[in-house]
């Protein structure tokens, strides 16, 4: 049964889309969410460019056609790299390369990935232009406002303006600056203060430039809100936990029933079912679903069953259905 919601009086919707998340955001995770917004445009993890020169392409690189909109996101520094893995990129039919100048982590910084080359706007301008040069879809960045020593709003500029002096138009600002000695990942998202009004200014002083805003978007308001002052909002780790979020985001397309939660589900099935027939064990399908019934009766008891029994030698189809029958939803 779908869900009556009122549509908001808004403008016409900008840009949504679901941050690229480690460990989350993989390709069974990318194909529910499809199902919980059909427009927002989805990113890959992080798929570092020594993982695609020297590893297995096709397990990192592999989506489905339903996946799209979707953008491959890219963690590297060498220049050579980057471009060859945005031609991969390209031959597999994404429809956006974005090179992460966000992650803080110790161990990308290590091989000069994510944030630390927030340090070196002269080189990520070069690496991109040449991406750019390589490639007929888009290339765009996902950075912080600052990092260490570079906080101020002017240096987030500087950042910006040299990237986007050499052609690159599209950048996603994660509204926190990067501490990259003494901050773990995790803290990162958490302990520096958001600041949205820096993402604002960048767009009203840079409006040839597209804009999208990430860091702390929890609710349809809040997309509504942010909206206002940029050209899109990326949610990050609220759409992942809190998946229904997207479903209810539908309402800005002007959709007034929403699928339920129910409804969801169902429509995952097949997937799950042809994911089971291809060997693939079903807690690292359900792991991604477990967000689903967020706050709603039943959802403890549908999380416990997914949690107790889904890593379980031999569990199937039915595990999910028990998991789902214990919220009263019959699939």
């Amino acid at each position: 049964m779908s869900e009556q919601q009122p549509t908001p009086s808004i403008p016409a919707p900008k840009a949504l889309s679901v941050a690229p998340m480690m460990d989350w955001t993989t390709r069974h995770a990318r194909n529910f969410l499809r199902l919980c917004h059909p427009h927002a445009r989805l990113y890959t993890e992080m798929v570092t460019t020594q993982a695609l020169v020297h590893g297995d392409v096709p397990r990192h690189l592999r989506f489905e056609t339903e996946e799209h909109p979707i953008a491959l996101q890219l963690g590297g520094s060498d220049r050579a790299d980057l471009v060859h893995c945005a031609k991969l990129g390209e031959d597999w039919g994404y429809d956006e390369i974005n090179l992460n100048v966000g992650c803080p982590s110790d161990r990308v910084q290590q091989g000069r990935i994510g944030a630390c080359l927030m340090a070196e706007p002269d080189h990520v301008s070069e690496v991109v232009a040449a991406m750019q040069a390589a490639v007929k879809i888009p290339v765009t960045v996902k950075h912080r406002i600052g990092i260490d020593g570079l906080e101020r709003y002017e240096d987030m500029l500087d950042f910006v303006d040299k990237v986007a002096a050499r052609g690159c138009t599209h950048f996603i600002v994660h509204a926190r600056i990067a501490i990259l000695a003494g901050l773990s990942p995790k803290e990162n998202r958490e302990v520096p203060p958001l600041r949205y009004t820096d993402v604002y200014r960048l767009k009203q002083e840079r409006p040839q430039l597209t804009i999208e805003l990430n860091g702390g978007v929890k609710t349809v308001d809040e997309i509504i809100s942010h909206w206002q002052h940029t050209d899109g909002v990326m949610i990050g780790r609220e759409a992942y936990q809190n998946p229904y979020l997207l479903v209810e985001a539908q309402r800005l397309w002007g959709v007034s029933e929403l699928p339920s939660r129910a409804d969801i589900l169902r429509a995952y099935l097949p997937f799950v079912e042809r994911e089971l027939a291809a060997g693939c064990p079903l807690n690292q399908i359900t792991r991604h679903i477990l967000g689903l019934l967020q706050g709603v009766p039943g959802g403890r008891r549908y999380r416990q069953v997914l949690s107790t029994q889904a890593h379980l030698p031999g569990a199937g189809i039915n595990v999910l259905k028990a998991a789902a029958a214990a919220a009263g939803i019959d699939l």
